[in-house]
Parts: C-alpha cells; sequence; structure tokens
C-alpha cells in the first residue's frame, strides 16, 4: 500500500493564522513537527479528504484539482494550500 509523505504550503492567505510560505510536512499522518509552522485545525480539517488521497497515491488531476490547490472555506479569511507528494 502507497503511504506518501505529503508538503502542504500556503500559496495565498487572508488569514492571520498563516502567511504565505508557511508549510506543514506530513510523514504518513504525522505532522512533522520540526519541519513544520503552526497549523491550524480548521483548515487541515477542511482539506484533509484531499490530503488523505494523496497520501494513498491520488493525484491531483485524479481529483479534479490539476493545480493541487485546495481551500480552507472558514470565510471571509480564505486560505489556498499547494498540496505535494514528497519523496
Amino acid at each position: 500500500m502507497i503511504e506518501n509523505n505529503i508538503k502542504i504550503e500556503v500559496v495565498s492567505s487572508k488569514c492571520d493564522h498563516f502567511k504565505v510560505g508557511d508549510t506543514v510536512y506530513l510523514n504518513g499522518p504525522l505532522v512533522h513537527k520540526e519541519r513544520s509552522d503552526e497549523v491550524c485545525l480548521t483548515a487541515l480539517n477542511a482539506i484533509y479528504p484531499f490530503i488523505y488521497a494523496m497520501r494513498k497515491g491520488v493525484s491531483g488531476e485524479d481529483m479534479g484539482f490539476p493545480d493541487r490547490i485546495f481551500q480552507c472555506p472558514d470565510c471571509p479569511e480564505t486560505v489556498e494550500f499547494l498540496l505535494s507528494v514528497q519523496k
């Protein structure tokens, strides 16, 4: 079974909790604390289905998001994240 590590990078933000360039690294299901910036659980919960799919080998294209950009819907403070698989 595929178990990818995922990089979550903020590419745009109107939220006080994130700035562009903030990054969270996941080793499988775990947050790599030493490499990651702070984590907002609301944002992580919002994009978690896509994170899980990418961990299991589903591509952004397969999910209908070829640019791999996903958004936290906690309006009006929108944040967009780029998800990528890390080797």
